[in-house]
């Protein structure tokens, strides 16, 4: 109920306060080329001393990396509210967020975890830590939010996918993922360990704070409720919603403002404990 009243207040400032937008150049050394993306800054950036923890959120299959501010103008009134810097990378068209062993044109996950948040952390005032940074996205970035976040949780703290592919054997004629880590006969071991569903379970231990949620009628449903299932099992702790919804922007809209406020729960723990260990 409390999360509630929190977004509710927030609806109501939306038209008071709200985040600026840069749109950065930023540079792939594993790619060589220029990449932009969408850097959304709360209202008192500028007059506020202290550092900003940072939420990086991918965009889907086809997207680009103005996507998220373009559907989604609200992200602006978030950032404010929420005290935290939105990171809206451009993961090429079907990168699926991977470092391609069969093209290396795509090298998406070194650029993401490594490359832009260096970049970042340099430019703007962040809290360059793994306990300030989390990572999700919607469709195909749902896949690479909880892909990077486990993969690298010494960057991501927290991850999260929306609507996310989270089995990539599902969509094997599909979205161009045979083009990013090849054929499922030849490189069967890649579509099975690269896939959600079936990466979790060498991160049964994992420390990061993870959430998913998947609308009833969207058409990965079954995938997000299998890895659900699964992760029970394994006992991975995590946070999991369904609600009503179709694979679409109404539904992602819907669904960003209560994931961000899942991770400023996160960063803002994370700052309790620094304060009491002081």
């Amino acid at each position: 109920m409390k999360n509630l009243f929190f977004l509710i207040s927030i609806f109501f400032c939306i038209s008071a306060y709200a985040g600026t937008v840069d749109t950065a150049i930023t540079f792939s050394a594993g790619m060589q080329k220029q990449i932009k993306c969408v850097v959304i800054k709360p209202d008192n950036y500028k007059t506020q001393q202290s550092k900003f923890p940072v939420v990086y959120l991918l965009h889907g299959y086809s997207g680009s990396y103005n996507n998220w501010i373009k559907r989604v103008p609200e992200l602006k009134a978030y950032a404010d509210a929420y005290q935290m810097i939105i990171v809206c990378p451009d993961g090429g068209y079907s990168s699926w967020y991977f470092d391609s062993p069969i093209d290396t044109a795509f090298k998406y996950e070194t650029y993401i975890s490594q490359e832009l948040v260096a970049f970042i952390d340099k430019k703007y005032k962040t809290l360059a830590d793994k306990e300030h940074r989390a990572i999700t996205g919607l469709s195909m970035g749902g896949h690479g939010g909880l892909f990077l976040g486990l993969r690298h949780a010494d960057i991501f703290g927290a991850a999260g996918s929306i609507s996310g592919g989270l089995d990539l054997y599902e969509s094997r004629s599909k979205y161009d993922i045979i083009k990013r880590i090849g054929d499922t006969i030849t490189h069967a071991q890649r579509w099975k360990e690269w896939s959600i569903i079936n990466l979790i379970e060498k991160y049964s231990n994992t420390n990061s704070k993870l959430i998913i949620d998947c609308g009833i009628n969207d058409f990965f449903i079954a995938s997000n409720r299998l890895v659900h299932k699964k992760m029970n099992e394994l006992k991975i702790k995590h946070d999991y919603t369904e609600r009503p919804g179709e694979h679409n922007w109404d539904y992602w809209k819907n669904s960003i403002p209560y994931q961000l406020l899942f991770f400023k729960r996160f960063f803002d723990n994370n700052c309790r404990e620094v304060k009491g260990a002081e």
